[in-house]
């Protein structure tokens, strides 16, 4: 579903002033940091606080199955490499379709962002 779709509406604007495309993909920027900074900056805009809160939600997700598989010796370092790089490659897949104005929505922490806008 695109965010026209979503917001009934052509372009976006946002608290701090900029398109609402580029603060989603400054919401992935560096995790659940500057998903914090856009949920508390971002009253208004839809599409942001659902990006800004699907950051938090994958990012906090990430960290505790790297945390946990961490604890699994030898082995669990291998994996979390692996993990570690499909979360790159994540990373950029919802910053790109952030910035195409998609909601992109992952499964169950897309929904639980979802939920929480409501």
């Amino acid at each position: 579903m695109d965010r026209h779709e979503q917001s009934g509406r052509e372009k976006g604007t946002t608290s701090s002033g900029m398109d609402e495309n580029l603060a989603g993909v400054l919401c992935y920027l560096c995790g659940f940091i500057t998903g914090i900074i856009f949920m508390v900056i971002e009253k208004e805009n839809r599409f942001v606080r659902f990006h800004a809160l699907q950051s938090i939600f994958v990012s906090a997700a990430i960290i505790i199955l790297n945390l946990v598989i961490n604890l699994i010796p030898i082995l669990g370092l291998i994996i979390s490499i692996f993990i570690m790089l499909a979360a790159f490659v994540l990373w950029i897949v919802l910053m790109m379709k952030a910035y195409q104005g998609q909601w992109f929505k992952l499964p169950i922490i897309g929904d639980m962002a979802e939920k929480q806008l409501k």
